[in-house]
């Protein structure tokens, strides 16, 4: 897991109530958010895929490729979420090198959950 304490300089948070989205799936993207406070959940297609809690993050893909999220993210309590765009991810990146390789482990990691779900049993 990422330490949060390297975006403890970074200014933008964002409210989340409990229920609501951080944002839905389809919706256009192009930067990530990591969990400062607060539980919320991953859905795909409506299905619950992941649980997140303190330090999780999520819209790695739309910051990596600005595009329509491929999920939705519905805050479980309320949420605070630390934003970072793609300027703040470079120098995150800059000072940090671990950092990048934390986030493509993150998506590979994904992306194998999601093939597992898609797969239908032989």
């Amino acid at each position: 897991m990422i330490p949060i304490e390297i975006f403890s300089h970074n200014t933008t948070k964002i409210t989340i109530q409990a229920g609501q989205p951080l944002f839905r799936e389809g919706d256009l993207g192009n930067q990530m958010y990591v969990l400062e406070t607060g539980n919320a959940e991953v859905f795909v297609q409506n299905q619950r895929v992941e649980t997140l809690g303190h330090g999780s993050i999520v819209g790695e893909m739309g910051l990596v490729s600005p595009g329509p999220h491929s999920a939705s993210v519905i805050a479980k309590t309320d949420c605070e979420f630390v934003a970072i765009d793609e300027k703040r991810f470079q120098f995150l990146v800059q000072q940090t090198p671990y950092f990048a390789i934390q986030v493509m482990r993150l998506m590979a990691e994904r992306l194998r959950a999601t093939n597992k779900l898609l797969v239908a049993p032989v």
